[in-house]
């Protein structure tokens, strides 16, 4: 099969790799791959700053595509790419994604989902409609991280969400996903905090959501939740600035993990701060429902290019001039 390659630090190759092989005892399924979101995860390792993922090495953990072969074969589906156990405490209490044992697609010992197919547990797969395209139904995965975000931080708020109102920092996948979530969820109120003049006005002419420039927000302007999908010093510092006593902090992003938080203030103010990592199955299953519904809205903040295009994607996001949060490859075009 075809493969994009992670090679070295910002190296991409296109290239022959072996095909994966389904293993029927571990109940495997092969799934012909159409379309595969690059995340922010993906991005730091093509940079080289994250040593779970090593050269050379497919990343690509946000797919959608067919079952080929079986008794599935045909069957539409997007692909939880979190691997667990199934039997310790963790997953027998629906907290899969603490799993000790727990892999993820596009860091050893599994391979990633930017090539032309992808094996993984059937028990990982959930079924799209035909109306739904792969573009939309990959979005399940970045979108569910943002879902689970909000699905904690309504147990650790003092109101309703539908009294409450969010900071969203960060315009990416991430930071929309959690967006759309929490609208989905009940707060009518979100506001989100993009630096990114081209991405700005790219969410911004979709009308969903309100999108402004840093300096836009006052300083003083306060919120029950404040959602980080950034994950720097400076992002933490600003959730902790801005939100309010007794509110909760949500800590998604994986940019540095040095710095930023103001301890005095949050201890003083009794603030909440909560790291979230990934989703649950249950709340993946809930995120792939509310795209095939409609609840999370048009979900048109997608570029699709080729899969052997890849390197200049990375290259475009790198550098900045990439308008759309997502961009969406496509392994057979």
């Amino acid at each position: 099969m075809k493969a994009l390659v992670y090679t070295g630090v910002e190296s991409l190759e296109f290239l022959d790799f072996d095909d994966p092989v389904a293993d029927s005892e571990s109940d495997e399924v092969l799934i012909k791959i159409e379309s595969v979101g690059i995340c922010g995860s993906d991005m730091h390792a093509y940079l080289g700053h994250d040593e779970r993922r090593p050269a050379p090495l497919i990343l690509g953990h946000e797919g959608a595509g067919v079952v080929v072969g079986g008794a599935d074969d045909g069957r539409r589906v997007t692909v939880n790419p979190l691997v667990t156990c199934g039997s310790c405490k963790y997953c027998t209490s629906e907290r899969g994604n603490l799993c000790p044992q727990r892999q993820i697609i596009s860091m050893p010992p599994r391979e990633g989902a930017f090539a032309q197919y992808l094996k993984m547990p059937r028990a990982n797969l959930v079924t799209v409609p035909d109306n739904i395209s792969f573009d939309k139904a990959c979005l399940a995965e970045p979108i569910a991280c943002g879902w689970h975000a909000g699905r904690l931080a309504e147990r650790a708020l003092n109101t309703p969400l539908r009294e409450s109102s969010a900071l969203v920092i960060g315009g990416g996948a991430i930071g929309v996903g959690a967006a759309l979530s929490l609208k989905c969820q009940g707060i009518a109120s979100v506001v989100v905090i993009e630096p990114n003049a081209l991405r700005r006005e790219f969410l911004l002419s979709q009308g969903e959501l309100d999108v402004r420039a840093p300096e836009q927000l006052e300083a003083s302007a306060q919120f029950q939740l404040a959602i980080d999908c950034v994950g720097y010093a400076a992002t933490r510092a600003q959730a902790s600035q801005q939100v309010e006593p007794g509110g909760v902090v949500m800590h998604i992003g994986l940019g540095n993990a040095d710095g930023g938080l103001d301890i005095r203030r949050m201890t003083l103010q009794e603030i909440t701060f909560i790291g979230t990592y990934t989703y649950t199955p249950a709340d993946f299953k809930a995120t792939a429902a509310a795209i095939f519904d409609g609840s999370l809205g048009k979900l048109e903040w997608i570029e699709a290019r080729a899969l052997q295009d890849g390197a200049q994607a990375f290259s475009d996001i790198r550098s900045g001039v990439a308008a759309s949060p997502k961009i969406v490859l496509k392994p057979w075009s």
